[in-house]
Order: C-alpha cells, then sequence, then structure tokens
C-alpha cells in the first residue's frame, strides 16, 4: 500500500512545495496544490503526503505554472487572427491556437470551466450598452466606501496603439482576495446588501468580456482597518487562454502590501509563481515592464479601482464595433441600434431626444439610468460629466397613479406598491412616434420605454411614463424582468392606465375626439364623454333638460294646434229639380260658416301664442340662469386651478432651490471632511515621523 502510494505521487515534487520561510533558494517549484488537493486520498496516502509538507499551500487560484514555457510563444502573440475571431458574434467558435502549455492534474473531481464559457456567458449581453451600464452599476454601489466619481474614458495602449476602454471610481478598492473573488463567477456579496444593485456575481464578466477579449484590473485598498494598504492586478484574458490551448480558465494575477513607505510583493505559494503570474501579465497585457504597472496605480491614489479593456470587438467590416469618432464626448454604437431619422429628429423636438438617441448613445442611456443620483457623485464620460436627466421632467398633463400588486399579506411587513406617473411628452403637439415606459429597479433602470401598448393606430402616441417596481425580479443582464406572473399582471395594469389616459387628454393634444372603441380603452364606450371637452360633461345635464323641454312644447303645440273636426259636409245630391232651387241658399250657408271657422282659428293661435310666450319665459329663463350658474362655477375652478398650479410651481422651484442648497452644504462639507482627512494623514505622518526620529535618538544615547 505504501509504495502504491509513493507512486502515485511520484509525478510531483513535493519538497518543491513549501513554505515562504524555507532556507533553501535553490528549490525551484514546479506545483501549486489547488485548495483541497489531498483530500481524495486515503487517510494512509495522506499521511505519507504530510510527511513531505512543512505546511499545506491554499492557493485561492490557479495560475499556469510552467510559465517560463509563455516566453516561448511570445512570436506567437504577434499573429494576428482572422477579423471573424475578432467579431463578438463570431468568437464563440473556440479554435485553439499554438502550442498546449501543461496545466496541474490531479484526481480530485472537481469543476472545470473552459474558456469558451466566457463567450457564452457575455452573450447575455446582446445590447453593448448594458454592459456599460453593469460597470457603472459597480461604480455606483461603491458610494458607501466614499466613491465620488466614475469615469469612462478611451485610452491607446502603447504596445500597439490600439484603442481601448477604461472605467476607474476612487471607491474603496478590492483586496487581494475580493479581487480574486471577483474574477470568479457567482460570487457576490452584494445579495445581502440592502442598496446596491449588483446581485449575481456576474456582471464584471459579462460586461468586460461583451466589449472586449481581454481585461486587466488595477485595484488598491485600504485595508480593513485603514492602516494596511494593498494593490492587486489581475487579468481575465480569453487572448491569452486561446493562444496557449488552455482547457479550463486560468487568470494571472500579482499582490502588493504597503511596508515602510515601500510596497512588497504578497507571494501566496512561492516567489517563484509570483514572477511568473507577472511575466504572464507583461506578456499578454498591454503593458510591458512592472514599472507601467506602476504608473497606473499612481492614477488611483489611496483606494480605487481602474478596470482597462482591450482588443476590443470588431463588427463584419473589421471596423471596432463601438463609434469613438462621431462626439469626442461620447460614446456611440455603429449598425442596426443606431437610426440616423431618429438623430435628426431629436435635434428638432429636444424633449424626446432621449427616446431617440438613448439605444445608440452612451451619453444619453447614462443620464437616464439612474432614478436618483446622489449629489456627491459624478458620472464622467470622456472627460465630460453627464447631466442626470429624470423623463418626468419631459412630461405635460402628468397623472399618477399608485399599483398595488396582490400579494400573500404577511404581518409585520408592508404590502409593495409601484408609483406609476404617465403623461404626454412635451413633443406630443407635433404628433411624433413617442410612447413607452421606463421601468426601474431599486432606482436602476431595467426597460428602458416598454410599449405596452400596440395600437394600429395612433392610439396612445406620446405617452411616457416612469415606474419604480422593486417588487419584480430584473432578468441577470438587467435589460428586462423576468417573464412572471406580477410582471405580466403590471404590464396589463400599464396598459389600462395608458388607454384611460388617452381617451382623456387625447383632445389637449390636437388628436380626434372620435369616438373610442371600448375594447381599446379598457372601458366602457361612452360617446357623449369622448365627443365633449371637460366643461361639456358639465353641461350635459343641462343640454338634456333643454332638448326634453321643447320635446314637450312640441307636443303641447301639436295638441293645442289641432283643429276641431269640421261638420260634415252635407249630401247635396238631390235630385235635378231641387238641385238648382236651393243652390242659392246652400252658397250663402257656405260663406256665412267659413268666416265663423276663420275668426275662431284666429282667436286660437292668439291664444295659444300668448301661452308659449308664458311657458317660454318661464322655463327658457330658468335654464339660462342655471346654465350661467353652470359657467360660472366652471370659470372659478379653473381660476382655481391655475392657482393651485402656479402654487405647485412654487413649490417646485423652492424644493429644487432647497435641494441644491443641501447639495452645496454636502458638498462643503465633504471638502472640509477631505480637508480634516488630509490634516489628519499629514499629522499622523508628523507624529510617526517624530517617533521614530525620538526611537534613534535613544538608540544614540544607549
Amino acid at each position: 500500500m505504501e509504495q502504491e502510494t509513493r507512486n502515485k505521487i511520484s509525478d510531483y515534487d513535493l519538497s518543491d512545495v513549501t513554505d515562504d520561510s524555507s532556507d533553501d533558494e535553490d528549490i525551484q517549484p514546479q506545483v501549486v496544490l489547488p485548495l483541497n488537493f489531498l483530500d481524495p486520498l486515503t487517510p494512509e496516502e495522506r499521511a505519507l503526503v504530510q510527511k513531505q509538507l512543512s505546511a499545506p499551500t491554499q492557493p485561492s487560484f490557479r495560475v499556469a505554472n510552467n510559465v517560463p514555457n509563455v516566453k516561448e510563444t511570445v512570436e506567437d502573440s504577434k499573429f494576428v487572427p482572422g477579423n471573424k475571431s475578432k467579431q463578438f458574434w463570431n468568437a464563440g467558435e473556440f479554435e485553439a491556437e499554438g502550442n498546449h502549455v501543461e496545466t496541474v492534474t490531479c484526481n480530485m473531481d472537481r469543476l472545470r470551466v473552459n474558456p469558451q464559457f466566457l463567450h457564452s456567458n457575455a452573450t447575455s449581453h446582446k445590447w453593448a450598452l448594458g454592459a456599460f451600464a453593469e460597470l457603472l452599476d459597480n461604480a455606483l454601489d461603491e458610494v458607501c466606501n466614499g466613491a465620488t466619481y466614475v469615469h469612462i474614458d478611451v485610452i491607446k495602449s502603447k504596445k500597439d496603439r490600439s484603442k481601448m476602454l477604461l472605467v476607474e471610481d476612487n471607491g474603496g478598492g478590492m483586496s487581494p482576495d475580493m479581487l480574486r473573488q471577483c474574477m470568479s463567477l457567482g460570487y457576490s456579496l452584494k445579495s445581502t446588501q440592502e442598496n446596491t444593485i449588483g446581485h449575481y456575481g456576474n456582471g464584471f464578466k459579462t460586461s468586460t468580456m461583451r466589449l472586449g477579449a481581454d481585461v486587466i484590473v488595477f485595484s488598491r485598498c485600504r485595508g480593513k482597518d485603514g492602516r494596511s494598504p494593498t494593490q492587486s492586478v489581475g487579468m481575465l484574458s480569453r487572448t491569452f487562454l486561446k493562444r496557449t490551448n488552455q482547457d479550463e480558465i486560468v487568470v494571472p494575477m500579482i499582490d502588493y502590501k504597503k511596508e515602510g513607505g515601500r510596497w512588497n510583493m504578497i507571494v501566496r505559494s512561492s516567489p517563484d509563481d509570483w514572477r511568473h503570474n507577472l511575466d504572464t501579465l507583461l506578456i499578454w497585457s498591454p503593458y510591458s515592464s512592472e514599472e507601467e504597472l506602476f504608473k497606473e496605480f499612481d492614477l488611483i491614489e489611496d483606494q480605487g479601482t481602474r478596470v482597462v479593456i482591450f482588443n476590443l470587438w470588431q463588427d463584419d467590416k473589421g471596423e471596432l464595433e463601438l463609434d469613438f469618432d462621431t462626439d469626442r464626448y461620447d460614446i456611440q454604437i455603429k449598425g442596426a441600434n443606431r437610426d440616423e431619422k431618429k438623430i435628426e429628429m431629436a435635434r428638432n423636438y429636444p424633449n424626446s431626444s432621449h427616446f431617440l438617441t438613448y439605444s445608440h448613445s452612451l451619453r444619453s442611456y447614462a443620464a437616464i439610468l439612474y432614478l436618483r443620483v446622489p449629489p456627491c457623485f459624478r458620472i464622467i464620460l470622456r472627460g465630460r460629466d453627464v447631466d442626470h436627466h429624470n423623463i418626468v421632467n419631459d412630461m405635460m398633463y402628468k397623472q399618477e397613479q399608485i399599483y398595488r400588486p396582490v400579494t400573500d399579506s404577511v404581518k409585520g411587513q408592508s404590502q409593495p406598491f409601484a408609483n406609476v406617473i404617465i403623461g404626454f411628452v412635451k413633443d406630443a403637439k407635433s404628433h411624433i412616434d413617442v410612447q413607452g415606459f421606463c421601468l426601474y429597479h431599486k432606482n436602476r433602470l431595467i426597460n428602458p420605454f416598454l410599449r405596452v401598448w400596440n395600437a394600429a393606430g395612433s392610439g396612445g402616441r406620446g405617452i411616457i411614463g416612469v415606474i419604480e417596481a422593486d417588487f419584480v425580479k430584473p432578468a441577470h443582464d438587467k435589460q428586462g424582468f423576468e417573464h412572471t406572473e406580477a410582471f405580466d399582471r403590471l404590464k396589463k395594469r400599464i396598459c389600462v392606465y395608458q388607454k384611460k389616459y388617452w381617451a382623456e387628454y387625447r383632445c389637449k393634444i390636437g388628436y380626434a375626439q372620435g369616438n373610442f372603441n371600448a375594447q381599446e380603452s379598457g372601458q366602457p364606450s361612452n360617446k357623449s364623454a369622448s365627443d365633449s371637452g371637460d366643461n361639456d360633461n358639465c353641461a350635459q345635464p343641462i343640454a338634456k333638460k333643454v332638448k326634453r323641454v321643447f320635446q314637450e312644447l312640441d307636443a303641447g303645440d301639436d295638441r293645442e294646434k289641432a283643429p276641431e273636426p269640421l261638420p260634415k259636409r252635407r249630401d247635396y245630391t238631390q235630385p235635378p229639380e231641387s238641385q238648382v232651387a236651393s243652390s242659392k241658399i246652400n252658397h250663402t250657408q257656405d260663406h256665412s260658416n267659413a268666416g265663423e271657422e276663420i275668426e275662431k282659428l284666429k282667436k286660437e293661435n292668439l291664444e295659444l301664442r300668448e301661452k308659449l310666450k308664458k311657458f317660454e319665459g318661464v322655463k327658457v329663463a330658468d335654464l339660462m340662469s342655471e346654465l350661467q350658474n353652470v359657467k360660472d362655477r366652471n370659470d372659478a375652478l379653473e381660476t382655481s386651478l391655475k392657482q393651485t398650479h402656479q402654487k405647485m410651481e412654487e413649490f417646485d422651484k423652492e424644493q429644487e432651490s432647497l435641494i441644491d442648497l443641501f447639495s452645496e452644504e454636502r458638498y462643503r462639507r465633504d471638502q472640509e471632511e477631505e480637508n480634516l482627512r488630509m490634516q489628519l494623514k499629514d499629522a499622523s505622518r508628523t507624529i510617526e515621523d517624530l517617533v521614530n526620529k525620538l526611537k534613534q535618538q535613544e538608540k544614540f544615547s544607549i
């Protein structure tokens, strides 16, 4: 058994895996044991191995230990692959290039992540600007650690002058262990924190790999106590993994700690491994020496993180996917997301510019990415601040609704709700096709201008809205919500809100007031309500009364004006002998009867006219006075409404002025606090210098 165990481990030079305190300088370690490497061994085998180890090593990450072979691939690194491998959507075809660099193997069963997963994982970002949003989220989460800005810029590599993306912030930075967790998949401490946006522990990997093939991270941290500063460099390079034919993800990393005013390397396994990692970084990164790495740290100051993404992806034409030239203060997207007609419309309709340009302009998208931005935090894009913009400021005829989802009620917990603000965009009178709702989750924009009502005609055109729905869960790429029943119900309710708002307010921006289909509006059709304005709705009962009165008058006139039945004509068919004799008598009788009938009709006509005048005088006067009262009430209500709007505007101005004053006061206090902190640091340094001098004098005196 013992001989078999010796054969199993004879392939490993276990004597090379020693503690850093070993006195043997000639040892050249060839192997670093991964965490829990000895677990599959039997107790006898493990005891034999432990005899040859002074202390077990527990490296957090696996790196290529035979990196000297990497120098043999320097010539291969000059190879420029075809354009197809530089196109993001075609980069999933992972064909190994170059000679295979041997890696550590063992009998432990473990999950191995192939380098192709980096690309597969990044395909969750179909939209490049969504990847930038992930990096902005990470910077904003650092506000609690003192971050005051995030800066996105374009820099050039000193090696080949290619363009690279830079994302830097002055947050708390990352310790060596935190940087390794950042490079890991699915590890996140933010899932337990309420005020952070990150949740899944995957955003950094997906976002950086979506924008470029390689990324290198510089991070400086003050330490838990603020007195043990460290700085680390880590590189996640798809180019390195592909050219060296790695079958799992290998991450070269080095760490430093500050001792006595100098930065010394932190050795996690052996000094030789540390140098191997440094050589790998210098060969496959844009930096050629350790001095150049330190220059990057000089730009960080006391704490912060610099993320440099290089080997940016190209399009089908072999050009960079991102456009850095159209606007020197912006980063834009080429291709399908860019619409020249919308760009031209944005110049003519400034209140709709974010709707028309957010899909291709990072500056436009970043301006609406957060519903609220801390007053002390700045988003800087290529040297110029991004002005935060609230979509609510682009609305007119605003309405607010409270949506309360159907949930299982739990005692002691508040019921979730969403505040829905809806209105017409201020350019809606031009009848441009702008509509949709911006759905936010925990202050972060998830669905920009989501369209919930696709009407066949102009229904819903010009209506926009803002909703913060924390009770629905966003997808992993934060570019949409998971398709749950709660989200479906929310969309249906928003659609009802939009249709009701359209039915009520569309006449104010010049759309026809025709009969609105009940099925489209989500409410019963009401012709009289849709055909009239607000004042007409109030006057409808009066109009009905007037109509009814005149109908009664017409009916009364018909009854009173109906002539009495005339006496029946006599039968003049008499024998011929008497017909001539009686004709004269009948003729005189007919004349006298006709005169009597005419006089009688005149009298009745006069009586009816007098009655009608009396009736009209009473009824019409009452109706007119009532109608005038209604108009007076409407005028009074309109005046009161205008006064209320003026007061609200005054209150808004006062509130804005108070917010500005608060922001200025906060900024002033932050500056004072920073000055005091700097003075405290200087005082601490002075005290340390004095203590050192005192100790030296005591030594000399002894």
